[in-house]
């Protein structure tokens, strides 16, 4: 109980959740929101998915709807929605202010960071689960589930959570700043381009793509892995780092990993090359 008090907890509360966590550090937890947020570059259905199969218990939660606002191409593909927007999200879906939410996919996280990083930037306590539904060793189900609707209050976003298309390139060209790309290689270095405007990257970026973060089995990488490939870049406080995608979704797990590594909380480009490539501002391809 000592412990607790210490940790500013009630006795009998739970400590807020890492960043990203395990099954087994959530086994047993009645309290704990299960989200399901599959969504796939190549337009299958993530509602589809879930219904074919989910975490037991889990709800499903639309990536476009639910996490993102919907504006033209200067926008970016996945711009982020407004504080009030997202607060009636989570209302609709049945999220409080108090619920400990963990969410996954089967990408790595690709799609469900999004979310955890929108709720946790928020001060809210949200982890992704670590090898996604493809490791889940409790039971699966098939029908869809619901929450009752609840009313969730307006947080607005916090400075610093995120930047725009100027601070992106001002990091870019900073001496004293990280700008890093997540996104894989190919689309790095201009080899392909399979969904945006044009070929690069924003001058001055490192590549750390987020796919890099997993072992072999589909899981995160130890502490000192994760903390090495963002150490190499020349990261060695977030505070003076941006990380970029295609559309501020996969950079949400290179932002996570960035976290749970001891580094703190780096800053995400939302509009990332999705809304820089609708620009006449440089790219590179080297």
């Amino acid at each position: 109980m000592a412990d607790d008090v210490r940790a500013g907890l009630m006795p009998g509360s739970a400590a807020p959740l890492p960043p990203i966590v395990d099954s087994a550090q959530i086994a047993g937890r009645d309290d704990v929101v299960m989200c399901d947020v599959r969504w796939y570059l190549d337009g299958r259905s993530g509602l589809d998915a879930y219904l074919d199969g989910h975490i037991a218990g889990a709800i499903w939660v639309d990536l476009d709807v639910h996490l993102s606002a919907h504006g033209g191409p200067e926008h970016g593909r996945h711009p982020l929605p407004g504080a009030q927007s997202f607060a009636d999200s989570l209302g609709e879906l049945g999220i409080g202010p108090d619920d400990t939410v963990v969410a996954y996919d089967d990408q790595g996280g690709l799609p469900a960071s999004r979310l955890v990083w929108m709720l946790r930037v928020l001060g809210h306590d949200a982890a992704l689960l670590t090898g996604g539904l493809q490791a889940w060793p409790g039971s699966t189900a098939t029908e869809r589930n619901h929450r009752a609707p609840v009313t969730c209050p307006v947080r607005g976003w916090p400075d610093g959570a995120f930047v725009d298309i100027d601070a992106a390139a001002a990091a870019g060209a900073g001496a004293n700043s990280v700008l890093i790309d997540a996104r894989g290689g190919d689309r790095y270095r201009g080899e392909t381009e399979p969904i945006d405007a044009r070929p690069g990257h924003i001058p001055g970026a490192a590549n750390v793509p987020f796919a890099d973060n997993f072992d072999a089995g589909g899981f995160f990488a130890d502490l000192a892995t994760l903390r090495a490939r963002y150490e190499f870049e020349g990261v060695a406080d977030a505070d003076e780092t941006v990380i970029y995608c295609g559309s501020g979704v996969s950079a949400c797990t290179d932002a996570l990993a960035m976290e749970h590594a001891g580094l703190g909380r780096p800053s995400v480009y939302i509009g990332s090359w999705s809304q820089w490539s609708h620009t006449d501002r440089p790219a590179e391809t080297v």
